[in-house]
């Protein structure tokens, strides 16, 4: 079992001291990953809802510092030592898939083969369209093609690659990433054009759950799985081979607080309550849980990152 967290490139928490602080921390402790998000502009007013929000309304708005990912992972890649640095997820359609590869590749020899590609179609047709993107309707095959070609970027000697978005001939690419067979590439969403895609072409399926509309309790997370596996099966592939990884908010409250009564949110209570969640997606093959900090505290966050590897990782590292 292997768990990590997310750190806010955004927002209040987006300063450099309590980045590399929580990174630190998250590295001390032993946890296995930190994960970043990614937007380039934000639009003053749109159209698009959010679909992590009942309301459809992107968290904090357009006015606040948003930190670009590739370039945040490099500078905690260098004041961490075991970490993996990952995404969560990188919206493909917005860079060239080439830059885009030789960055991650460059960011992989760097860190010693720690990168994590958590990718993404996008959701915000605004940004879309402020960035000069391929079209917004046509963002899942642009998406399929640019890992395509992103992950023969990683493998060949010698790239040849014609597809209708992109064709590059004759090219030598350098470095490769350390990690043999390329970075892993975890496809997030949970839509049927995300779970074709964890299908056919991820290492890894990886959602974010418990948001409204995105609900993967542990039976709609089950039938997702089954898809995708069916998906895999179809092209070909293992399905076993592909990791299957879940996001969520959690909080481990102290050892003093009383068990919730009644309904809750899932990884949200005691570390008993939370150890309970945990085994009910460890059981469906969940090996990878990327957790958000539940509070705009880094001190708070920083307590709940150490509760929860006291209390809770050293009883579910293995399965039961």
């Amino acid at each position: 079992m292997h768990f990590g967290f997310s750190l806010p490139g955004r927002g209040p928490l987006a300063k450099p001291d309590l980045l590399l602080r929580l990174a630190q921390k998250g590295d001390a402790l032993g946890y296995a990953s930190l994960f970043v998000t990614d937007h380039v502009v934000l639009p003053t007013s749109n159209v698009s809802k959010y679909p992590y929000h009942p309301s459809g309304q992107f968290p904090g708005g357009a006015d606040q510092d948003y930190l670009e990912p590739l370039t945040l992972l490099a500078f905690l890649a260098a004041a961490t030592r075991k970490i993996r640095l990952g995404t969560s997820v990188l919206i493909i359609p917005y860079r060239n898939p080439v830059v885009t590869a030789k960055m991650l590749a460059t960011l992989d020899v760097l860190s010693g083969g720690r990168v994590i590609l958590g990718c993404g179609v996008g959701w915000l047709e605004e940004e879309f369209a402020a960035l000069k993107a391929p079209p917004f309707g046509e963002r899942g095959r642009v998406t399929d093609e640019y890992l395509r070609l992103m992950r023969e970027c990683w493998t060949k000697d010698r790239i040849d690659f014609k597809g209708t978005y992109y064709q590059a001939r004759d090219i030598v690419f350098r470095p490769k990433p350390l990690q043999k067979g390329g970075i892993p590439i975890w496809i997030g969403g949970h839509t049927d054009g995300a779970l074709r895609r964890a299908g056919e072409l991820g290492d890894g399926w990886h959602p974010i759950g418990l948001r409204p509309p995105a609900l993967l309790h542990p039976p709609e997370y089950a039938e997702k799985v089954k898809q995708i596996h069916a998906w895999a099966t179809r092209a070909g592939r293992d399905p076993k081979e592909i990791t299957l990884t879940f996001r969520a908010p959690m909080e481990v409250w102290p050892k003093r607080a009383k068990p919730a009564a009644g309904a809750r949110q899932l990884f949200k209570g005691t570390a008993a309550q939370v150890i309970e969640d945990i085994r009910q997606y460890q059981a469906l093959g969940v090996t990878h849980f990327v957790f958000d900090f539940t509070t705009s505290d880094d001190k708070a966050a920083g307590a709940n990152m150490e509760r929860f590897a006291e209390d809770v990782r050293p009883k579910v590292r293995r399965a039961p």
